[in-house]
């Protein structure tokens, strides 16, 4: 009988220790997943699928050098800041009047952006640009372009999620877009960006058809 119970216990106390090494290990596998998602930066991105056989990396990033000339200048940039205040000016200082973004973008309360922007550029040097569509990025989708480098403005342009929900043909889509559109028509005393529109929409779109590749 004391013999049958002193197996008893070794059997539990193997059964415990079994288990104690189980947890060990799936603590010490949790740590090294961990620990390799926060060395990855490319970890929060979802990547758009690129399946044309004409992926070129060095032509890819190539056209990119030409559209991040243009989404870094003012025409653009001035209305992808990081905070919730639009841009102004060559310099792209901080509005003068402080609008801000509000949920859709369109502005809050009565400081809405379509009271100065109207459907056309108001006449007169340095006024309000205009378009029928005039608004910030809404609150829950701010496509930021202010600060962003090359690698970071590639890898946030084909993420879905952070790029508007847009999938490989609205991206191509995108070149033609009013406002993007508006930025070759700036008002009186704004400069214009640093490359046609026609040369920005052959680049845009070779970058995504040959793959997309963000600069290192």
């Amino acid at each position: 009988m004391k013999q049958h119970s002193q197996i008893k216990f070794k059997r539990s106390l193997l059964v415990k220790f079994a288990g104690f090494i189980s947890i060990c290990l799936l603590l010490v596998t949790l740590m090294a997943f961990g620990i390799a998602r926060m060395g990855n930066d490319e970890s929060k991105y979802t990547v758009i699928p690129v399946t044309d056989l004409k992926k070129d990396s060095i032509e890819s990033v190539k056209a990119f050098a030409k559209v991040y000339s243009v989404l870094m200048s003012p025409r653009c940039m001035n209305c992808h800041p990081k905070g919730d205040i639009p841009l102004q000016g060559e310099d792209s200082h901080l509005h003068a009047m402080a609008p801000k973004r509000g949920t859709d973008g369109k502005g809050l309360y009565a400081m809405k952006c379509a009271n100065c922007h109207q459907l056309e550029n108001t006449q007169g040097i340095h006024t309000p640009p205009g378009n029928p569509n005039w608004h910030l990025p809404p609150a829950n989708m701010k496509m930021v372009f202010e600060g962003k480098s090359a690698h970071e403005l590639a890898k946030q342009l084909i993420n879905p999620n952070l790029n508007g929900h847009k999938d490989m043909k609205k991206l191509i889509e995108h070149a033609d877009d009013g406002l993007v559109l508006a930025g070759w028509k700036p008002a009186k005393g704004y400069k214009l960006p640093p490359i046609s529109h026609t040369e920005f929409k052959k680049a845009w779109i070779t970058w995504l058809e040959t793959g997309a590749y963000a600069p290192k």
